[in-house]
């Protein structure tokens, strides 16, 4: 077999342009440090682990603020931004700044807060952290979820957008 390209080493900006064409949905992950502060970015590294019992994973880039609030709390929220909120994304993706200010926002269980009219929420408590790679990766048994209807925020190469449903029938759980 003949390969059409040539595979390139895989520095920062080839894996960022590779995993860049992935498809993802576009969330926010809040958390208050121990001084009360409230901390917050935008994250599309989100996945679910487990079922039972709910376990959800992010994954931040070292050194930021967030993380660092999250390793001293020990719990985050999150909010999966639907189609029109990518004004909240760009906002929690900018480095610095007063993320809250001005914004609208529901209180979890955990007294952290949550974006409103975001498609879904989830309250989490830490039960595992992992330093791999540039990254600190956090597992959290979700305490409280809920969620609506809706069109999902995309990512990809760089952009925001939305899914387009070609029409087929939903697909049943397969988990």
């Amino acid at each position: 077999m003949k390969l059409a390209t040539l595979f390139t080493e895989p520095d920062a900006l080839a894996m960022r342009r590779t995993m860049g064409r992935f498809l993802t949905g576009v969330a926010v992950v809040t958390t208050r440090s121990n001084d009360g502060g409230l901390h917050g970015m935008t994250i599309n590294s989100l996945t679910s682990i487990s079922l039972e019992p709910p376990i959800l994973m992010i994954s931040l880039n070292f050194g930021t603020r967030t993380g660092d609030a999250l390793l001293e709390s020990g719990k985050f929220a999150i909010s999966i931004l639907g189609a029109k909120q990518e004004s909240v994304a760009r906002r929690f993706a900018v480095r610095g700044g007063e993320r809250f200010d001005g914004g609208e926002f529901d209180v979890a269980g955990s007294g952290l807060p949550v974006i409103r009219g975001a498609l879904s929420q989830a309250d989490c408590e830490v039960v595992n952290q992992y330093d791999i790679g540039d990254h600190q990766v956090f597992f959290g048994q979700v305490t409280g979820c809920r969620d609506r209807d809706g069109q999902g925020l995309a990512f990809n190469a760089g952009k925001f957008g939305s899914f387009k449903d070609f029409g087929h029938q939903e697909l049943p759980w397969i988990f």
